[in-house]
């Protein structure tokens, strides 16, 4: 293989050691995590669910409490997960993690992925009619060619 088609994913394994997987709060997003956990658990992989918490600056202008509520969107998410795992522990037997990162999605599953070595992304499609527009993270991830990316309706 020459330099120029080289991959920067491929970490020299037979499979992948870390996947990432994009939570939100949203219905695909959850579809995201499951589908995640069970590529991590037949790869043996490590899981790490990462909730990007949005920086809005015009919200901290108006003094929303911004931090605040994503701060309680992240804690939610973690609670959801651990009764999931502990629901489903005689069969769900998977290393997880969770991150959380601030930013804006795309960026931060960005961050995530190259601080984590993650060797795929999963994430779920993106339920806003405005990005068929603008574009999906999801579809910016693949567009960028990193790693391999997983998109679950």
């Amino acid at each position: 293989m020459t330099d120029q088609h080289s991959h920067q994913f491929e970490r020299g394994t037979d499979g992948p050691k870390v996947i990432v997987a994009g939570l939100d709060g949203s219905e695909s997003s959850m579809r995201a995590a499951a589908y995640a956990a069970g590529l991590a658990r037949r790869q043996r992989a490590m899981l790490a669910l990462v909730y990007v918490q949005p920086v809005l600056a015009a919200g901290a202008a108006l003094g929303a409490p911004v931090g605040d509520a994503t701060a309680e969107v992240a804690e939610g998410l973690v609670e959801e997960i651990r009764q999931s795992t502990a629901r489903m522990k005689d069969i769900w037997d998977v290393r997880w993690e969770f991150h959380t990162f601030r930013g804006d999605p795309y960026n931060g599953l960005v961050t995530a992925a190259d601080e984590l070595k993650a060797d795929a992304v999963v994430v779920g499609a993106s339920e806003s009619a405005g990005h068929r527009f603008i574009g999906s993270v999801a579809v910016r991830l693949v567009k960028a060619g990193r790693w391999p990316v997983t998109v679950v309706p």
